[in-house]
């Protein structure tokens, strides 16, 4: 399980509507919050980002098909040859009133869901069955978790019974200003450099769900701008950080450079 806490510096994050409203006032009402949106679109930098803001530690779970409730709530490890409670990422964040942040939440094994009920109604409870302890949230405690709908299949849909428990915002990519904005920021590439950058994305997210399954995020764009700040040629750049990365198909590949090349050209 990768689990990480973050601390108060407040990352860069380049507002695209009422975002930060919602996040503070879901907070100030201890709320749970799920966010949708494709993958890189800035949803996780976000979370950072509020949190900083908010003054609140993170605690952040990457999501995966083996992930479970005992991942989350803590277990029983040995050590020094005596048995000894650890408690799990979600545990520490109602402990200690912070926010957790479950990142591809619809990912985790179903368990998951029944601990999470009862933290997201008027309980605000964490039931830890092993230790016979029933937590309340404090105030300041925040569930936020987020997952991409765009991949989601009858296995992995979110049921509606968990996605009413939770207000929703959707994110997608920003518009090419901000993006722009963004990206030149994130990376140190001046924005005239950058420009051809976003003008190419636009073109490859006009081919999203016929050639290419999803469009190229804004977080390979930031990388892309990286390599090519850092002295890289730009045809090399674009082909580790962005048609390597979209698609394994040699004719889409082709498809890509083609189209660099007339953005480029």
């Amino acid at each position: 399980m990768n689990a990480q806490t973050t601390d108060f510096d407040v990352p860069f994050y380049q507002p695209v509507g009422n975002e930060c409203t919602l996040f503070e006032t879901a907070h100030t009402n201890g709320l749970p919050l799920l966010l949708k949106g494709p993958t890189g679109c800035g949803k996780t930098r976000f979370v950072e980002h509020m949190a900083a803001r908010t003054g609140r530690k993170l605690y952040t779970v990457a999501c995966h098909d083996d992930l479970s409730a005992a991942d989350l709530i803590g277990r029983y490890l040995l050590r020094g040859g005596e048995t000894e409670w650890v408690d799990g990422p979600l545990t520490r964040a109602v402990r200690e009133g912070a926010i957790c942040y479950l990142d591809e939440v619809v990912e985790a094994r179903k368990d998951v869901t029944v601990v999470l009920h009862p933290l997201t109604d008027n309980r605000r409870t964490l039931m830890v069955d092993r230790t016979g302890e029933e937590l309340v949230a404090p105030k300041g405690f925040m569930l936020v978790a987020s997952y991409n709908p765009g991949y989601q299949n009858v296995l992995k849909r979110m049921k509606p019974s968990t996605r009413q428990r939770f207000l929703s915002a959707s994110f997608d990519f920003p518009d090419a200003a901000t993006e722009l904005v963004v990206v030149a920021k994130e990376s140190g590439l001046d924005e005239a450099r950058v420009a051809p950058l976003i003008r190419l994305a636009g073109h490859i997210r006009a081919l999203s769900g016929m050639d290419l399954e999803e469009g190229v995020s804004t977080r390979l764009l930031i990388y892309a701008a990286q390599l090519i700040a850092g002295g890289m040629p730009i045809d090399r750049a674009l082909q580790a950080a962005i048609v390597e990365p979209l698609t394994d198909e040699a004719d889409v590949q082709i498809a890509l450079r083609d189209l660099i090349a007339v953005v480029y050209g």
